[in-house]
């Protein structure tokens, strides 16, 4: 009675401010620019997670939730992954982040099951979410048909694993080789890039009436020599006529009228049976993949304990970026946010662990598991700011992990 009496008082008695206690990372730890989850549960084991910020504002969202995947008692049940690596501004990755996994829920409850219907369908719905709000602002902020996002979504449910990405986030799979032991990295997701040439080839036979579809820019292909994606949530400016026109800034605005469709928001989806051999996934923003090849990720996860494993990713991406700058690992953390955006992108990475046991478990609709829904964190701005903290929130789940 008097140990409960104490763990109150300890309890009342914590700093306000939330980064200041260390206790427990239930909703994650700041430290500087990068926010991290060491690690914490989920239906089908366990997970680490990790964000660092570049830009001013943070563009990556990203969330994890674990338990229903409907509004049903009856299922299904299963781990929501989200990567959302936004672009000309935030407002688009945090819609994505309040809405994509909302929806996949609304039809996974209409439909009673998981499917790759079930994804497009959310895919769909949250683009069209975003553009009735770019439509409502557009004489006020019109500039916001300039904002998107790219979106990797990883849904493992019942035994299968479905990826679904627009854009060049991308997710690899840390699977064993029976004969020899090692884990070999395999990439699932398929990107969307115009540095790809399937992609700009894939481009041209879409709009063939126009030379200029995609432009070498700078040494760096772009479609319409604007942006390096070919798909997207958002980037209403590229995708319908009315929203490439004034008040949208000149730089945006193309020569000839837009005759159909630039970019779209249709993911690539793969389905895979989970198998015995197959230890975890990596989900990242591009930022990761820009210093870490497939192989060089799965290497650092398989080497190390599970805690901590997206912390030691996001650093592993830094000290390569550092080192292609000349510079200190230690110096390139003191380079503030905006600045920062010069030597690295934002980075987000989650890393879902894979136990077998709990996979063939969670088949079975009974099995419910711990409830999980976590964001990813920020830098704590004051509240007048454009960027307001995004929220955490661990339910079920209580970890402790060393700082």
């Amino acid at each position: 009675m008097l140990s409960k009496l104490i763990n109150f008082l300890k309890a009342c008695w914590r700093p306000s401010d939330r980064y200041a206690y260390t206790g427990s990372d239930a909703a994650g730890r700041q430290d500087g620019l990068l926010w991290y989850k060491d690690i914490g549960h989920h239906l089908n084991g366990e997970f680490s997670m990790a964000v660092v910020q570049a830009n001013m504002l943070l563009e990556d969202q990203s969330q994890i939730e674990s338990g229903p995947l409907s509004l049903l008692d009856s299922g299904p049940y299963g781990t929501f992954v989200g990567v959302y690596d936004g672009h000309g501004g935030p407002e688009t990755s945090r819609y994505v982040n309040d809405t994509l996994f909302q929806n996949l829920k609304r039809f996974a409850t209409e439909q009673q099951s998981m499917s790759v219907d079930v994804i497009q369908k959310a895919f769909q719905a949250t683009e069209e979410g975003f553009l009735s709000i770019v439509t409502k602002q557009w004489l006020v902020k019109p500039q916001l048909a300039a904002v998107g996002s790219c979106c990797l979504v990883g849904v493992v449910c019942g035994g299968t694993l479905y990826i679904a990405n627009a854009g060049d986030s991308r997710a690899v799979l840390g699977r064993a080789v029976k004969a020899t032991g090692e884990v070999i990295g395999i990439q699932l997701s398929t990107e969307h890039n115009a540095s790809i040439e399937s992609v700009r080839q894939e481009l041209h036979s879409l709009h063939p009436d126009d030379p200029h579809i995609v432009v070498l820019k700078h040494n760096v292909w772009r479609v319409k020599g604007l942006i390096q994606i070919s798909r997207s949530i958002g980037d209403v400016y590229l995708k319908k006529a009315e929203f490439n026109r004034e008040p949208l800034y000149a730089k945006f605005r193309l020569r000839d009228p837009i005759r159909r469709p630039i970019l779209s928001a249709d993911p690539s989806i793969s389905v895979h049976e989970i198998q015995p051999e197959d230890r975890f996934l990596i989900f990242a923003s591009d930022g990761l993949w820009e210093h870490l090849s497939n192989q060089e990720a799965v290497d650092i996860v398989q080497n190390h304990p599970h805690n901590g494993s997206a912390r030691r990713l996001v650093k592993a991406a830094l000290q390569e970026a550092a080192k292609k700058r000349e510079m200190r690992y230690s110096d390139l953390k003191r380079i503030e946010r905006g600045v920062r955006r010069h030597f690295h992108d934002d980075i987000t990475v989650v890393v879902l662990f894979l136990d077998s046991n709990l996979v063939s478990k969670a088949s079975s609709s009974s099995c419910k598991g711990p409830t999980l829904s976590l964001r990813g964190g920020g830098v704590h701005l004051p509240a007048k700011t454009l960027a307001p903290l995004s929220t955490t929130t661990e339910i079920g789940t209580t970890t402790t992990a060393a700082a």
